[in-house]
């Protein structure tokens, strides 16, 4: 939980992903359309992946992958990011980041 919690911190947008996952390209290619740079964190690629997964579903995260945080905070998979995004409210949380400058 300690490696998520940290690498969640270290940049405005962060992704979990796995490179496989049709969902997790989804929301990458949505952030970087809407002017950010997510750090991304392929699950798959990374020799610690299986517990970070495991740390994802502690927080809630389900299924566990894509997991988005913005401003080091959990926000969800990709339902409730794209939710976000239709309600309007992806982009005032991402200015509030620091991820995007518009």
């Amino acid at each position: 939980m300690d490696r998520v919690t940290k690498l969640a911190s270290q940049n405005a947008a962060v992704i979990f992903s796995k490179s496989s996952c049709c969902m997790c390209h989804a929301v990458k290619r949505l952030l970087y359309d809407l002017g950010a740079s997510p750090a991304i964190h392929e699950l798959d690629e990374d020799s610690k992946g299986r517990e970070m997964e495991c740390a994802l579903v502690r927080l809630g995260c389900s299924p566990s992958v894509p997991a988005v945080f913005i401003g080091g905070k959990f926000v969800g998979s990709a339902d409730v990011v794209m939710t976000l995004h239709l309600r309007g409210s992806l982009v005032p949380m991402l200015k509030q980041a620091r991820a995007i400058w518009l």
